[in-house]
């Protein structure tokens, strides 16, 4: 269900809600709610879920965390994705690791490359057992 948000550079739970009125949630096991814009915007907007994944890419650099501690502090897992580009990025990975030891000590975070398939097994264990 695609969501206009209108001139807004996030979602809101009242558009959430009006977009679940089209889906019939006795079919599905999962709903995934992507958030639009970047990592500052959604932040302060809670969309009712009952769980809250930020996924970045290394593309994003490795003082991501300490740049927009928010979202990262408020969500239950981070998940970094598109690891195998680290080195050509010029990015730091135990970097990302501290930053998340420091910023958010309490934040599952995860480590992927979907182009392999790496880290994504863990990541869907995590949401199974959620």
């Amino acid at each position: 269900v695609n969501i206009n948000t209108g001139k807004e550079c996030h979602l809101d739970a009242h558009l959430v809600l009006h977009a679940l009125e089209k889906i019939n949630l006795k079919e599905i096991d999962y709903l995934f709610i992507e958030n639009i814009g970047n990592l500052v915007c959604p932040a302060d907007f809670p969309l009712g879920t009952h769980r809250r994944v930020c996924i970045v890419s290394v593309t994003e650099g490795d003082d991501m965390i300490r740049k927009h501690p928010l979202i990262f502090q408020q969500s239950d897992v981070i998940v970094v994705n598109k690891v195998d580009l680290a080195e050509y990025v010029d990015v730091d990975i135990d970097t990302i690791k501290r930053d998340a030891s420091s910023i958010c000590p309490n934040t599952t975070i995860f480590f992927t490359d979907a182009k392999t398939g790496k880290g994504l097994d863990e990541f869907f264990r995590w949401i199974e057992e959620g």
